[in-house]
């Protein structure tokens, strides 16, 4: 080691060229290293987007069914055969006309039996009330001896009163006074006769009214019951209960239908096909941002070059849950004067609710992009250009601009998002965030801009300094990393059960 140091030392102190032969070496190394490190960072390959100038509309996405305003099903009450129909698919009925008969001849004779009970129970009351007539004569024959036999008794009694006295006074015989007594004790049992023949005659009498009156209820049942095999008759004959178009027919002629249990639906029809309704499920996160009388557009698998309009009618509060995902049905009316939209249709529904027009509108990737440096190279940059400090440690800025304050949006997440994209559901911002703009010697500026409407692929800037066509860095790559993936588009929420509603 001594010989190496003595080497170094003498061939130091010999020349200037001998010393620039010892300082070569490293500093060609230093040089070298340098070189590799600048190279490897300017390797890195930015992708950009840029900033746009128009108008906003966050909408709510959703599908649903297109039905018909008034929807009826036309059932039967009774059970039987179908011998006739008089309507068709498509047809165009009217109210109270003929669609359809069932075999009437099972019904016509209980319809002919019951109205035969019925005349045979009235003609049972019309001899039931002969008969209380012809007992209430025979009431009055009864009374007339009852009053004739008092009549006699009462004579009877005078004579033999009479009859005794002379007896006292010795003026008639005993002979004559006992057939006195005899005659007045024949007297109290005639008339003792005639009241139990009254009281008999009264008896029967009331007896015969008791199934008068029973023979009049039975003319009422009997009556309900020609009434019944009436309606039951008039029942075989199918009517349409309102104006409208057979959109179903679910019967044919010779086919059986069983009213048993429940009645069958023959008919289905859809009153007026001009005037429709759209059954949209809205997940429940977007539920609330909807009002009513708020205009919606949608479109069908049918006509996928139109767009339709309609109008918020209603958002029915009867939740639904399938698979764990709540949605609510959003009506939404509209005008089918063509007809050519037909009920059972899917459709994909846009809601808007809320819009920036002509404003400044930042890609979302530019929102979610975060540039790979390191913490002190960021606090750089921040102090540069005038950004908190508390920024490039914490990655966020409250609404106020405080640091960790908390933004508002629609989705609830507090803060603003020096990263992050817009919220999820293309909700409403009002939270401040950090974006970094491609200068033109390639090198970065982070700009802190305040976010308003997002549509999923831009957001409206509310305060910021980017203008229309500046450069926002969306992704980045370099030879030593791939890119970082990032879209300026964002997937929409889940419009329902189904699942993703579909972009137009």
């Amino acid at each position: 080691m001594s010989r190496v140091t003595d080497w170094l030392k003498t061939l130091w102190e010999r020349s200037m060229l001998h010393r620039a032969m010892l300082v070569a070496p490293p500093v060609a190394l230093l040089l070298l290293v340098g070189f590799w490190t600048i190279s490897t960072r300017q390797a890195t390959t930015y992708y950009t987007a840029k900033v746009d100038k128009g108008d906003i509309s966050q909408v709510v996405q959703a599908t649903g069914t297109i039905n018909a305003v008034t929807t009826v099903q036309v059932g039967s009450q009774v059970s039987g055969t179908i011998a006739q129909l008089f309507a068709d698919f498509n047809s165009r009925v009217h109210k109270d006309q003929v669609i359809a008969q069932i075999d009437p001849a099972i019904f016509r004779a209980q319809l002919q039996q019951a109205n035969a009970d019925l005349a045979n129970a009235r003609a049972n009351v019309k001899g039931l009330e002969a008969q209380i007539e012809t007992q209430r004569a025979e009431l009055l024959g009864s009374n007339a001896s009852v009053a004739k036999a008092q009549a006699q008794l009462n004579d009877a009694q005078i004579t033999l009163q009479r009859t005794k006295q002379l007896f006292v006074e010795g003026i008639v015989a005993a002979a004559q006074r006992d057939t006195a007594q005899s005659n007045y004790d024949s007297a109290v049992a005639n008339l003792h006769l005639s009241e139990a023949q009254d009281e008999q005659s009264k008896a029967r009498l009331n007896s015969t009214i008791a199934q008068r009156d029973q023979a009049v209820a039975q003319v009422a049942q009997r009556q309900a019951t020609a009434e019944l095999a009436r309606v039951n008759l008039d029942h075989t004959t199918i009517r349409a209960p309102i104006d409208g178009t057979v959109i179903a027919r679910n019967v044919d002629v010779g086919q059986t239908v069983a009213a048993s249990l429940q009645a069958p639906t023959l008919f289905v029809l859809a009153q007026d096909l001009t005037k429709m309704l759209v059954y949209a499920k809205t997940d429940e996160a977007d539920v609330g941002k909807i009002q009513v009388g708020a205009t919606a557009s949608f479109r069908v698998d049918s006509f996928p070059r139109e767009n339709f309009q309609g109008r918020v009618q209603q958002v029915r509060m009867n939740a639904a849950t399938i698979q764990n995902v709540v949605t609510y049905d959003t009506i939404i009316e509209f005008d089918n004067p063509e007809q050519k939209l037909f009920p059972g249709m899917t459709a994909y529904v846009n809601i808007p609710v809320a819009w920036d027009n002509n404003v400044v509108k930042i890609p979302n990737g530019a929102l979610r992009y975060r540039p790979d440096i390191t913490d002190d190279e960021r606090k750089a940059l921040f102090a540069k250009y005038g950004l908190p400090e508390a920024l490039s440690a914490s990655g966020r800025l409250g609404a106020a601009g405080a640091p960790g304050g908390k933004g508002t949006r629609g989705s609830g997440t507090p803060g603003g998002n020096a990263g992050g994209g817009p919220p999820a559901g293309g909700s409403t911002r009002d939270d401040w965030g950090i974006v970094w703009k491609l200068l033109p010697n390639k090198t970065l500026q982070p700009m802190r801009v305040k976010l308003g409407v997002t549509d999923f692929t831009f957001t409206a800037m509310k305060e910021g300094e980017l203008k229309p066509g500046d450069d926002l860095v969306i992704s980045q790559a370099s030879k030593n990393a791939p890119a970082q993936p990032s879209s300026g588009q964002q997937r929409a929420p889940m419009g329902g059960p189904g699942g993703l509603p579909r972009r137009m």
